[in-house]
């Protein structure tokens, strides 16, 4: 695979495409150093340094929700709103219907996702604003907490999301990769350099020592290695087609696969469960002074790194895995399918058995699924604990998302390459052709 990141400098094509997308990311990284008019963000930063409830919009944009930059939210609205209506895809019979509907159904259904990030990023915009500006500290020299402020950061922040998915999509359509998942990632990356450099302070100071350091990074490298292994894995359940006689010519009668991977859900259930666990601590902020009993209850059993705050995550990991591949996978539709094609799976009656047997699958395989997410949310804690490097957020999330967009960025280099290398085979036999 990295060889075809190494012959895709070598084609002219593909290297204005590479460029280009680099060009887009660097602007979106540029446009995280600009802060939101009417916010001081030096202090902001600092006041925010030890805020949990920002952990996972942190991750996705790189840190700038902390000091609340143009594009403070990034992509986290367009990510929601997709999962929302990938979900409502299945339930409502009107978008089930366009998403039937060829190009022209996947194109009203973005149009859709478009609108509900807009408006979704408008409410988590005036949310943040009005929260970042009780403080009167962290607004810039000139600014007052009101109702003109207020509205002006939304604004800002609501235009930064909608230009964020805009670069997105030209990022799609005309450099290498899905544009999102590519913003995403530049947003985690660009955690680790001022990371690495406090955590090299660290040792320099002698708070660190050499060991603890080298067995964080070997887990680190244990942990990629096994993303990607799973990330990768599926079961090939094969499929039969039965052989037609059409004017003299038999069609058909090939032996093929139906793959079905270990982690259908990516990491969507663990962002949903990350997002669940926000609401306790919210409580917590709201109920300090009106209700103190319950905000001690919250701190004690539900903060961040807690035992009840870890188990409570692992089971909602658990329960939304099954509760996306549910959505995802549907057996059902794919035994009428294989059916309506003239295939069947070898040993099993097409049609009502057929679901049952690929939904005992699917069952099998997504515990299995399940049980590698919980185990990245569980692995990094225990493993800060242990070699006590808490400089560095070692975040099994961020990890997946980065092995996973690696990848898939990857494979679509190496089928780029291989229609240019068919495409120039092609031209060579006409041009060979007409000579003799």
């Amino acid at each position: 695979m990295l060889r075809a990141f190494r012959d895709a400098f070598r084609i002219p094509d593909l290297q204005r495409k590479i460029v280009f997308t680099l060009l887009l990311l660097a602007v979106y990284r540029l446009g995280n150093a600009i802060p939101t008019p009417g916010i001081n963000a030096a202090a902001l930063a600092n006041s925010n340094s030890n805020n949990s409830i920002l952990g996972l919009i942190g991750l996705v944009s790189g840190g700038n929700l902390q000091q609340f930059s143009i594009f403070a939210l990034g992509v986290l609205p367009y990510i929601t709103a997709s999962i929302v209506i990938q979900l409502l895809t299945t339930t409502i019979p009107a978008l089930e219907k366009l998403s039937k509907e060829g190009e022209e159904g996947r194109k009203k259904i973005n149009q859709y996702t478009r609108y509900a990030a807009i408006a979704l990023g408008t409410v988590q915009a005036t949310i943040f604003s009005v929260l970042f500006t009780r403080d009167a500290g962290n607004l810039a020299p000139g600014w007052d907490p009101g109702l003109f402020t207020i509205l002006v950061m939304v604004l800002a922040q609501v235009a930064g999301i909608a230009f964020t998915m805009w670069l997105g999509e030209r990022i799609t359509e005309v450099g290498v990769g899905n544009g999102i998942s590519l913003i995403i990632t530049a947003g985690i990356i660009a955690r680790y350099p001022p990371e690495i450099a406090n955590t090299a302070k660290l040792m320099q100071a002698g708070n660190l020592t050499l060991f603890p350091l080298l067995g964080f990074i070997l887990v680190t490298l244990l942990v990629i290695a096994g993303i990607v292994y799973v990330y990768q894995a599926e079961r090939r359940v094969p499929v039969q087609y039965a052989r037609k006689q059409v004017g003299g010519r038999s069609y058909g009668g090939q032996a093929t696969f139906l793959p079905i991977k270990v982690n259908q859900a990516g990491v969507i259930p663990v962002i949903f469960a990350s997002a669940m666990l926000i609401l306790p601590n919210l409580l917590q902020q709201a109920t300090q002074t009106r209700a103190p009993a319950v905000a001690t209850f919250i701190q004690r059993y539900l903060s961040s790194g807690g035992v009840w705050y870890t188990v409570l995550e692992v089971l909602l990991i658990v329960g939304f895995t099954y509760l996306y591949n549910s959505v995802q996978f549907d057996p059902k539709r794919i035994a009428e399918q294989l059916r309506e094609a003239g295939g069947f799976v070898p040993g099993v009656r097409p049609g009502t058995a057929t679901a049952e047997f690929l939904g005992r699958i699917s069952t099998r395989i997504s515990l299995w699924g399940a049980i590698f997410l919980a185990l990245l949310v569980i692995i990094p804690q225990l493993v800060q604990k242990a070699t006590g490097v808490t400089t560095f957020q070692f975040s099994g999330t961020g990890l997946l998302i980065i092995v996973g967009v690696a990848l898939e960025t990857l494979r679509q280099l190496e089928s780029q390459l291989t229609v240019r290398r068919y495409d120039g085979f092609i031209s060579k036999g006409r041009i060979r052709g007409r000579l003799q």
